[in-house]
């Protein structure tokens, strides 16, 4: 089924957030997910957990189910905290690859009918349809692969875009 015309530049942009990940953290050697340029910024490990929380949030909103244990360190609101046991930079990419396959089913199998409900409590949607959400929701993905690419160049690798 077609992903419906209301979010399909939401669902194309999610697509390509879902490579995009991969290429800002690749070769990134895991010690250095846990760095960080200051005491007030997340660490790459940090932004992929949430990311893939956030994702995993999308999916339950819009009816489907999948889960992951260990992403409760990363929830809306949740700070960085220097002394929590963080999952390891090989689980959270199987976690996000296996996260987006279902995001992106989600979304090609979801109605325009179903997508016209009021959105649930949470993130705001600004049609206060779940249509909305899925917007803000891909706006947020991209807004963290904006800071992965940082702490890339931070780091001291090359761009992810050239």
């Amino acid at each position: 089924m077609p992903v419906p015309a209301i979010i399909a530049a939401a669902a194309g942009e999610f697509h390509s957030n879902t490579g995009f990940l991969e290429k800002a953290v690749a070769g990134i050697q895991p010690e250095q997910w846990l760095s960080r340029p200051n005491d007030h910024a997340n660490h790459i490990t940090w932004i992929v957990g949430h990311a893939i929380w956030a994702r995993q949030a999308l999916i339950s909103r819009l009816g489907n189910e999948w889960s992951h244990s260990g992403l409760q360190v990363f929830v809306r609101g949740a700070k960085l905290d220097p002394s929590a046991v963080y999952p390891v930079s090989d689980a959270l990419l199987a976690a996000w690859r296996e996260c987006s396959g279902v995001l992106g089913s989600t979304l090609e199998n979801i109605t325009a009918e179903a997508l016209a409900a009021p959105s649930p409590g949470g993130p705001p949607s600004p049609d206060g349809k779940l249509s909305g959400l899925v917007g803000v929701l891909v706006w947020h993905d991209t807004y963290h692969l904006g800071q992965l690419a940082y702490l890339r160049g931070w780091l001291g690798y090359p761009g992810v875009f050239g």
